[in-house]
């Protein structure tokens, strides 16, 4: 799982292929509200606002 800018999805996206071996879905951090976990604020890769979770 990643949490990344918008700069770093798809290098996110290669990452997960990589690791997993499988395509991820992609959720926008803005429009999407979680009850039982909170976003990390900044992107994984860069000090970016983390925009969009890689799962």
């Amino acid at each position: 799982m990643y949490c990344v800018c918008r700069e770093h999805v798809e290098l996110a996206i290669d990452k997960f292929v990589d690791e997993y071996e499988d395509a991820p879905d992609l959720v926008d951090l803005h429009t999407t509200t979680f009850s039982a976990w909170e976003p990390p604020a900044h992107c994984d890769l860069c000090g970016k606002p983390a925009e969009v979770l890689v799962v």
